[in-house]
């Protein structure tokens, strides 16, 4: 049989939540408003499909440039190139540490 080259293969890990932690996000961290130019963390939460930033960008951390319909533009270092994604606010977390 053939490999799938899908767009979330190889993120069982990733895609995993613990048993308490499944379902559907807290209501709290969906209504986070980010500001522009401010840092977020990339985090894909599973439980929403809509807007899911590719597996390479989890972890990652990114500055808000504009906000664009229900989600953020968010550009990301990757390697020497900086990318932009489009990601919903349920796969982003605030940065806490230090600029």
């Amino acid at each position: 049989m053939k490999k799938s080259k899908g767009y979330r293969r190889g993120s069982r890990r990733l895609a995993t939540k613990a048993p308490r932690e499944r379902g559907k996000p807290k209501l709290g961290k969906l209504l986070i408003a980010y500001e522009v130019g401010s840092q977020v963390i990339v985090k894909i939460d599973s439980s929403v499909q809509k807007s899911l930033p590719h597996k390479r960008f989890h972890g990652k951390i990114g500055t808000v440039q504009a906000k664009r319909g229900r989600g953020y533009v968010v550009s990301v270092p990757q390697g020497d190139a900086v990318k932009e994604i489009i990601v919903r606010s349920e796969h982003l977390e605030p940065y806490k540490g230090g600029v």
